[in-house]
């Protein structure tokens, strides 16, 4: 390790040189990338992405569209005439026997959870989720396995077409929007597929959300709330309950974990109002009690509480459903003075142990183990999420055997985007005593252009490497002072002896995910091998002297976080096969 201040809290922007010469530039207004133009029919998976990327916000319109962003009701209505101009009516939307999840945090988790456990029960299952870590198709999956290329270039090109044919003259919006196209895509290959049911995640907030045109879920769920997209859902958790209950249909069953009194209130008032039965899962230890513990496929203590959801939704679908086999009723609880109804307390059945344990769910809570490398992965992008990532994250540090001899290094890769509070995040990181904090955009390469997969147009190649350097700028502030936790378990993650309550961190910037994971790395991982480092990577002197202790050190660990796109980029460089 450096032993100057100045070195230990060093800067560096390592700007990768494009394959034309060419050097990013943190000045002006310089645009991401040429936004392509619509390709012509074939049956080419990367064509049919890049026309669909043609449907994203321009970074140069964004702000203003949102400053003139129509009524969200009316937005609905939007979404419910393209529904039609595609070829379906709400009512269609029936016949997928909706499992439909909301929340702030876990809802993804819940919805693999539900859709794993009701695939045990021999269904044929839908599951639409967002954001993708690695391809669009990940968003729509049969049985739990992405829609093959063939299948989603072949649904693709057929609603392309069909909203062609059928748009508004009058009107000068022709096509929806990337993620309203997705969601009327995944009704159409659910419908298509015959799916026995589909679990369908909110994309953000419910209420206004396009998949709210969904009218008769089986069922519905809500994950923990917390603080995120502000500027659309409201600044306070009550106002984000509000826009969650939005889901709510009469009639409906309803099942929520515990949150705060605040939020809950606002769930429960908003449950009320249409005649929704909303219930409060117990929690996980409740159904456990008088049978083996379960286990979950998906690791951290925070997994727990959207297990406990996701075995209340495919209980209730199985029930409205009148299927047998949803495990034996125990011996009801009383619901917490002034609380929601209790759901309902039973022995989960093989079926359900066996879909807990099987599911996998990429990008959260994920570990890869690489000889001397381990990559800790986890989509953490809210205060409290990150919460549970640094939990999670300590204590598998914490169970680790330690290396008898040699030194261990820690690594944090991060980046964070959108509304969200960057410096708070980075804040609960501290106390994992990182020895280096490493900073990239959510660009896999420089230029991603030959992977539309990963294409952005809602921001600038300027906007992002700027953030980067205000994230480096928010860690070195925040060493300024001493961290707030003590580190836990036996050993030090630190390269060399510190005085007590003091930790020093070494901070880099880089212009692309596969220009910081190579630094990581230095060739030691197995499955990422990349030829020669690009000239200039190890200019600056931290680079340098990070390089030998990286490669010299016993065992490192990396975190990955911040970010979903950042956590599926790094994972379609570290497992190549997610691009097959």
């Amino acid at each position: 390790m450096p032993g100057a201040r100045s070195q230990l809290r060093a800067a560096l922007f390592l700007a990768a040189v494009s394959p034309f010469g060419a050097t990013p530039r943190v000045a002006g207004r310089r645009a991401w990338s040429a936004r392509p133009a619509p390709q012509e029919p074939g049956m080419e998976y990367q064509d049919a992405v890049r026309a669909l990327n043609t449907l994203q916000t321009n970074a140069s319109y964004l702000e203003e569209a949102k400053r003139r962003r129509g009524d969200p009701p009316t937005q609905l209505e939007a979404m419910k005439l393209y529904l039609a101009q595609s070829g379906l009516q709400v009512e269609d939307l029936d016949r997928l026997n909706i499992i439909h999840v909301t929340g702030t945090k876990g809802k993804g988790s819940t919805c693999a959870f539900t859709e794993r456990i009701l695939r045990n029960y021999g269904l044929k299952t839908g599951f639409f989720s967002s954001p993708h870590l690695v391809q669009v198709r990940e968003r729509i999956r049969i049985n739990g396995q992405p829609i093959s290329p063939e299948l989603f270039t072949k649904h693709f090109w057929r609603l392309y077409h069909r909203l062609e044919e059928t748009k508004d003259s009058s009107s000068c919006v022709s096509m929806p929007s990337y993620f309203r196209f997705l969601t009327l895509m995944a009704f159409h290959v659910f419908l298509q597929e015959k799916v026995d049911l589909a679990v369908v995640e909110v994309g953000i907030g419910g209420a206004y959300d396009s998949t709210n045109i969904i009218r008769k879920p089986v069922v519905c769920g809500v994950s923990a709330l917390g603080i995120d997209h502000t500027s659309l859902l409201g600044d306070t958790m009550e106002k984000i309950a509000w826009q969650k209950g939005g889901i709510f249909k009469h009639g409906v069953p309803a099942f929520t974990v515990l949150q705060p009194d605040g939020p809950l209130a606002v769930l429960r008032e908003r449950a009320e109002q249409i005649s929704c039965p909303l219930y409060l899962c117990p929690p996980l230890e409740a159904l456990e009690e008088g049978g083996p513990p379960l286990t979950l496929g998906l690791e951290g203590e925070h997994q727990r509480s959207n297990a406990a959801l996701a075995l209340q939704l495919a209980r209730c679908w199985l029930q409205r459903k009148d299927h047998q086999g949803i495990g034996e009723l125990k011996a009801s609880r009383p619901s917490p003075l002034g609380q929601l109804p209790l759901a309902p307390v039973f022995q989960p059945t093989p079926h359900m142990r066996l879909g807990l344990q099987g599911t996998e769910w990429l990008g959260r809570s994920q570990v890869l183990r690489r000889g001397s490398l381990t990559w800790y992965l986890d989509g953490a992008h809210t205060c409290s999420s990150m919460q549970a990532c640094v939990r999670w994250f300590r204590h598998a540090l914490q169970r680790l055997e330690r290396p008898s001899k040699g030194s261990e290094v820690c690594i944090l890769l991060f980046n964070s985007t959108g509304d969200r509070d960057a410096a708070a995040l980075l804040k609960l990181l501290q106390p994992c005593q990182f020895d280096y904090a490493v900073f990239c955009p959510n660009l896999t390469e420089v230029s991603p252009m030959d992977n539309a997969d990963q294409q952005n147009f809602m921001v600038t190649l300027d906007q992002v490497l700027l953030r980067c350097l205000e994230h480096q700028q928010h860690w070195g502030r925040l060493h300024e002072e001493p961290a707030g936790l003590e580190p836990v378990g036996p050993g030090s993650l630190l390269l060399a002896p510190r005085p007590p309550h003091t930790h020093s961190t070494s901070s880099l910037v880089f212009s692309c995910i596969s220009h910081a994971l190579q630094w990581i790395s230095q060739g030691r991982d197995p499955v990422f091998q990349t030829p020669s480092p690009p000239q200039g990577l190890l200019a600056h002197p931290v680079a340098a002297s990070g390089a030998r202790v990286l490669h010299e050190a016993t065992a490192v660990h990396v975190l990955v976080t911040g970010s979903l796109h950042l956590v599926g980029g790094a994972l379609k460089l570290l497992e190549p096969s997610l691009s097959q």
